[in-house]
């Protein structure tokens, strides 16, 4: 009697090419994705006083101290939009991006115990990174619309137009492809340089003044250093943000154009050196 051939439902094979990308399996494993987003949002606030209101908190005392500083002090101009809404529109759009490129970074370290103990593609836990801090940029993105609301019915000359919810998927969507490139590659290279951490929280803080959050393009368009604010990839993102928000702001589709491709590169090289690193990483962490 011939012995059967064994049949298997799941082969798992080391990928050993360099553009070998299966998103088909990110699909097959969104039921985890959502499990990682729910353990994400939950664990943020395990034992904390006011829990999911820190989303609320932190927006409106960084709104405050760039109203004192880069407004009363600095007197620096918001292009005709009200100060507060400019900062805050700035600094949501700009937590958004931090908060996925910071916690991305840390995937293969951060993760290392979840990683040693079953299969499922690496993939997933960045990609459930954005989703989740979806829900705290809708959060915050709330607490923006709110305050429009409440200077709009105290007088101040400010609408959110049909433009701007046109114009908010792409602006969504190029920040997302950005922080989860860059955060690809950092994670990548934490993985086997934990140093890189460090450095990372620094150029963090440094890449958000190289961006207008604080300032308007027009305010340093005639300094010697505009070339390196306009060469940013996120610089004309926060502008179009600003510019279909309240049409105030240095804007054009061209520029949005520049920031695709230079998006799109960012995440091609992270996503290729994530493939590559992904299948030693456990031996380097």
């Amino acid at each position: 009697m011939s012995e059967e051939k064994e049949k298997w439902d799941l082969i798992i094979r080391p990928r050993v090419r360099w553009f070998e990308f299966n998103f088909e399996e990110i699909w097959r494993y969104r039921d985890l994705v959502m499990l990682f987003v729910k353990r994400d949002f939950a664990a943020h606030y395990t034992q904390t006083v006011l829990g999911p209101m820190w989303h609320l908190l932190q927006p409106i005392l960084t709104t405050l101290i760039f109203l004192l500083v880069f407004s009363r002090i600095a007197n620096i101009p918001t292009d005709g939009i009200p100060p507060i809404l400019f900062y805050m529109s700035g600094i949501t759009i700009w937590n958004y991006f931090s908060f996925c490129l910071t916690t991305i970074s840390g995937t293969f370290v951060i993760n290392a115990n979840i990683f040693g103990k079953v299969y499922f593609p690496r993939i997933i836990l960045p990609v459930s990174v954005i989703a989740s801090n979806l829900i705290r940029f809708a959060i915050q993105f709330s607490l923006l619309i709110f305050t429009i609301i409440v200077l709009y019915f105290r007088g101040v000359d400010v609408h959110v137009t049909l433009r701007f919810w046109i114009w908010l998927p792409v602006i969504i969507a190029l920040v997302a492809g950005f922080a989860l490139g860059a955060g690809l590659l950092m994670a990548s290279l934490t993985a086997k340089y934990r140093d890189l951490n460090v450095l990372l929280t620094f150029a963090v803080q440094l890449y958000m003044y190289a961006t207008p959050i604080a300032y308007p393009m027009s305010h340093v368009e005639r300094s010697s250093f505009a070339w390196l604010i306009k060469l940013n990839p996120l610089s004309p993102i926060v502008e179009a943000f600003r510019y279909s928000l309240f049409g105030a702001g240095t804007f054009t589709p061209s520029d949005l154009l520049y920031s695709a491709g230079w998006i799109t590169f960012v995440f091609a090289a992270g996503l290729i050196l994530f493939n590559r690193v992904e299948k030693k990483s456990m031996d380097t962490v």
